[in-house]
């Protein structure tokens, strides 16, 4: 007796856990592509034993497997996990009258049975609904029906029936016990509807109400073990959905400065029904949603009438980057005021990129931007400036008098790997101007970039059909048709200009079709896809000239699509 006394007062004492809720607020928050971990600190002191601290205010959006706890002080973290507690609604008095707890506890139990219960009936009757349907599939089948070709031969007869009284047997006994299972489901259903309309209809008439229900409180709930009384720090991390940014650039050029001005910003948005206030922001190229499973190919076996292909799909994830970009000085920026007559002194205002820090990660990129920032719970976007970079360039000219008669002016840049830069659309300005907008994207194009930045009217194209070069006469079973045209570019600006023109011939898809070429002007053919492409430099007042000629042989009898443009 005496040994199951000290048992039992030792579980007591273990068991006894002390309460205690601390405040804690939101000190960095890391923002990825989609999604964002929250980092809170806290302080704590608690009493010699084990005590539960409570922590309120977390986002209800909340991943609890993401949830890390760290802590200062001489203990020993027992647990942490993520809970909800549902406050009891005020009672709302009528004179001397007041609801009992237990009356007011039981109605709320009732509710929530009854809200369970409901999607247990309905899903119990899903069940039955496709164990009939299957019934009916069987049923309709001509073998069992007698309509197909089974009824003439008595040995598939025989295994139709089989099957029938197999599979009949097993739905059947299937739907009775479903059957029963919704049966009981309901009885109760309509003992606790019963039950809690008397309840309710004893709080009408002793003039009893509900009060408002108070919002559900999201806690993390941390247990420490003392030997002694401590205080400390506390810091947690989780993740929350519901939140992200979408980069967004600005591309700024000036042809007299061989170069173009990007600026990073990021729309940053959340609606984790938490404000985020005053907070340091790291914006990470990391997706924790994204698939981190690596792909594995199975077996694909070929049979007739079969086919099977067990492996994955494709799926990206970003390479890995070792190149850290500063920010610019504000140096970089004298010449362009010089322009304006103004000095650098004038403008000495910093901006929000120069207090980012890229991080290199093993799998991302993270922008650290030391700045705080206060961002709503509202899905409104809210512009971060990351990063300005100034990117060398060089200016060309592009033409396809095929389809427009207009030269464009094209920036290219080039060593885009070393941005580090997500996908996102970029806004154009040129000289000042703005142009629209394009989309930049380097997953998907190699390390250099072309910005088309308009139409310059002053180098002039020209393309002509040479009637008298182009034919059609007929060779035997064939029809032979000859195509010449005549390129012509005279550049009417003050400097000289580097051109890339382009035009194409047809590319056959079928042998009977026979394309000759008899002049390009020294183009370089893609035999592929038939594009040829001119690099020339023209000087101020110059004119250049490329002529096309080829032959299209095809068969008499057949029509081809040789429109004449």
């Amino acid at each position: 007796m005496i040994i199951l006394i000290a048992i039992v007062g030792f579980t007591y004492h273990a068991d006894a856990r002390n309460e205690k809720k601390i405040k804690s607020q939101i000190q960095k928050v890391t923002v990825y592509t989609s999604g964002a971990q929250v980092n809170r600190k806290a302080s704590y002191a608690v009493e010699k034993g084990i005590t539960e601290l409570i922590i309120e205010g977390v986002s209800p959006n909340i991943d609890p497997n993401s949830l890390q706890v760290q802590a200062t002080g001489d203990i020993i973290i027992l647990d942490s996990k993520y809970h909800i507690f549902y406050p009891e609604p005020d009672v709302v008095k009528n004179g001397n009258n007041v609801m009992p707890k237990k009356i007011l506890q039981e109605i709320m139990a009732l509710e929530d049975s009854l809200f369970d219960l409901s999607y247990d009936i309905t899903e119990v009757q899903y069940k039955i609904d496709i164990l009939n349907n299957e019934k009916k599939i069987i049923e309709n089948n001509g073998s069992i029906n007698g309509t197909g070709k089974v009824r003439d031969s008595l040995e598939l007869l025989q295994d139709a029936i089989k099957f029938y009284h197999e599979q009949m047997m097993k739905i059947n006994k299937e739907l009775l016990t479903y059957q029963k299972n919704i049966t009981l489901l309901k009885k109760e259903q309509k003992r606790m509807n019963k039950r809690l309309t008397d309840l309710q209809n004893y709080n009408t008439n002793n003039n009893y109400q509900h009060g408002q229900n108070k919002p559900p409180v999201h806690q993390v709930i941390v247990t420490v073990s003392s030997e002694t009384n401590v205080t400390g720090r506390i810091k947690l991390s989780y993740l929350v959905s519901q939140a992200g940014w979408v980069p967004m650039y600005d591309l700024r050029s000036s042809a007299a400065d061989n170069k173009i001005d990007l600026t990073y910003k990021a729309h940053v948005f959340q609606n984790t029904g938490v404000d985020w206030k005053d907070v340091r922001l790291n914006l990470s190229t990391n997706n924790p949603y994204a698939n981190k499973t690596k792909p594995t190919l199975n077996p694909w076996y070929l049979d007739y009438y079969t086919y099977r292909n067990d492996g994955y799909s494709n799926y990206y994830e970003p390479g890995i980057s070792n190149t850290a970009t500063g920010a610019p000085s504000m140096e970089a920026k004298e010449e362009e005021y010089k322009k304006f007559n103004m000095n650098k002194d004038d403008f000495d205002a910093q901006t929000a990129d120069n207090f980012t820090n890229i991080i290199n990660t093993l799998l991302s990129i993270e922008y650290e931007i030391d700045l705080p920032y206060s961002i709503k719970s509202d899905n409104e976007k809210n512009m971060v400036l990351v990063n300005t970079k100034t990117l060398d360039t060089e200016y060309m000219y592009y033409a396809v008098p095929k389809l427009d008669l207009a030269v464009f002016m094209v920036a290219r840049v080039t060593n885009l790997g070393e941005l580090n830069l997500v996908p996102g659309k970029a806004n154009l300005f040129h000289e000042g101007s703005y142009l629209g907008n394009t989309y930049i994207n380097p997953s998907v194009m190699d390390d250099t970039l072309d910005f088309s930045l308009g139409k310059d009217p002053n180098v002039v194209v020209k393309r002509t059909l040479l009637k008298n070069d182009s034919k059609e006469k007929v060779v035997g079973e064939k029809i032979e048709k000859t195509f010449a045209y005549k390129i012509e570019i005279r550049n009417h600006k003050s400097s000289t200009i580097k051109l890339i023109v382009q035009d194409q011939i047809p590319v056959s898809r079928n042998k009977e079709i026979e394309v000759s070429i008899e002049d390009l002007s020294k183009g370089e053919l893609n035999e592929v896809n038939g594009i040829i492409n001119w690099n020339a430099r023209i000087k101020s007042g110059d004119k250049k000239e490329y002529d096309i000629k080829f032959k299209v042989k095809y068969d008499k009898t057949q029509n081809i699509n040789l429109a004449i443009y």
